[in-house]
């Protein structure tokens, strides 16, 4: 399958973003869009680490602000929109650049994915049961039981996918696996891959410097400002590391330092898992540090730019 664009994979506060911008600046050819299921969200800026306006004129950015907070966003909404913004870019000669750390997004792009059809009902009744005692162990083993191929995929803790799952299972009547070849296969994609590997220990610095910005910029502010919107938060939103924490500190659940540490934590578990997402993908290609990373992606988009003519 030819090529026709690049994704930039990593985890959360690895610099993806920042390398990116870099590259497609001194290229001029390159426009990027963002697979990060928070950034599509306006007045979510400073916890989606989104690009700033100054960034977004320097380089055009896609699937960036185009979602209210009320507004569910699912991985088929994610799709259909991204698959238009990369035949724009590529309608103007120019190439796509995928950026972010939304690892089901991202797959479902890359890969075009099937995406099962949503079942609001039951996906409403799967979250009473799971705000019951034991809710999550119920759910947990009635999944191992109606398709267990499916459990066997979802690390534990991940509680979205794991109703996701059961919502299609119980409202399709067919196994949420039995859904396209499963993630499980990687198969030619028409993206190159470029994998960015940060220390450990860096990364862990990272963190904890990205989450004190984004407090010393205003992040209580600005939750609190999103938690009085008339039109709410839809769950989607709601679940956005940072955000999440920070509506608990607004709902007087928390402390500030609290919230602090507590999406500190979270945000340290993200990037475990995404680790272990991106790892798992034989057509990543890795390169170890920043530099490395720049390097390889100029390098990769300079001669898909000449193949491409």
């Amino acid at each position: 399958m030819d090529a026709i664009g690049v994704a930039l994979v990593g985890t959360s506060a690895s610099g993806k973003s920042e390398i990116a911008l870099r590259v497609a600046k001194r290229l001029g050819n390159v426009e990027i869009i963002s697979v990060d299921s928070m950034a599509v969200y306006r007045e979510m800026d400073l916890a989606t680490a989104k690009p700033s306006l100054q960034e977004r004129q320097e380089v055009p950015h896609h699937m960036v602000d185009i979602l209210d907070p009320s507004q569910e966003c699912t991985v088929s909404l994610f799709k259909e929109h991204a698959d238009i913004a990369v035949r724009d870019v590529t309608r103007r000669g120019n190439i796509p650049l995928l950026v972010g750390g939304t690892g089901l997004y991202h797959r479902a792009v890359i890969d075009n994915l099937s995406i099962p059809p949503q079942f609001l009902e039951v996906r409403e009744q799967l979250d009473v049961e799971l705000n019951l005692p034991g809710g999550e162990e119920i759910l947990r083993a009635r999944l191992g039981e109606l398709d267990p191929t499916a459990l066997s995929r979802i690390e534990p803790g991940n509680v979205r996918r794991l109703l996701r799952a059961l919502e299609v299972t119980q409202g399709s009547g067919r196994p949420f696996s039995s859904f396209g070849p499963g993630l499980e296969h990687y198969e030619a994609s028409a993206m190159i891959q470029i994998g960015l590997d940060v220390d450990a220990v860096d990364l862990d610095s990272a963190i904890e410097g990205r989450v004190d910005s984004w407090i010393d910029r205003g992040l209580e502010a600005e939750v609190r400002g999103l938690a009085v919107r008339p039109e709410g938060l839809s769950r989607t939103a709601r679940q956005a590391i940072g955000y999440r924490e920070f509506l608990e500190l607004v709902d007087g659940n928390l402390e500030a330092q609290e919230a602090r540490d507590l999406t500190v934590a979270r945000t340290r578990a993200l990037v475990r898992r995404q680790k272990s997402w991106f790892r798992r993908d034989p057509r990543v290609r890795w390169y170890g540090g920043k530099t490395g990373a720049e390097e390889g992606l100029e390098d990769t988009l300079v001669g898909l730019s000449r193949v491409m003519g």
